[in-house]
């Protein structure tokens, strides 16, 4: 699993979502491109922390924030998930693999069979993550976890994106 430091360029990311395939090359946002992993339809948490950001779709993109959610879900249940959830409007991707979550430094976990919410994990998924990468496609910021809980609010995320850009604050945490 790899760090990634602030300041520096993040890997390529290439996916599928619903709307289509994605790049992150081909992304051009007038202040951050969001990516926030999620572990799949499998996870209560997820359905929640994914409505607060549908909610706040528009807000993030008044900010100038070009927004990706995805998983390791396969196509059907991230479909499953955007419809059961009610978050349409969300770039929803899928099909994340163990190579592309090893190079942005998020953790993995083994499926555990059915969850309390009933529905079976995957085998293997991926754990949360949540990136905000400028237009030079360098990280700003991340947040990864090894568990569903204690995510960062979208409000908080908003407000900070606020203050970033209003006083030109720079990305922090890049020394070793």
């Amino acid at each position: 699993m790899v760090a990634l430091k602030p300041r520096a360029t993040t890997p390529d990311l290439n996916i599928n979502t619903l709307k289509g395939p994605w790049s992150l090359t081909q992304q051009s946002p007038e202040n951050f491109t969001m990516v926030v992993v999620y572990r799949g339809l499998h996870c209560p948490i997820c359905k929640n922390y994914l409505k607060e950001l549908s909610r706040l779709a528009d807000d993030f993109a008044a900010k100038g924030v070009n927004s990706l959610v995805l998983s390791s879900d396969t196509e059907e249940r991230a479909l499953q998930a955007s419809t059961e959830w009610e978050i349409q409007n969300l770039t929803m991707g899928y099909g994340l693999t163990v190579e592309q979550s090893q190079a942005w430094g998020l953790h993995r976990s083994a499926g555990r069979g059915i969850t309390s919410i009933g529905i079976e994990e995957p085998n293997e998924f991926t754990e949360p993550g949540l990136f905000l990468i400028r237009p030079d496609h360098t990280l700003y910021w991340s947040n990864i976890s090894t568990m569903p809980f204690a995510r960062p609010h979208f409000k908080e995320v908003l407000g900070a994106i606020e203050f970033a850009v209003s006083k030109n604050y720079p990305a922090r945490g890049e020394l070793i």
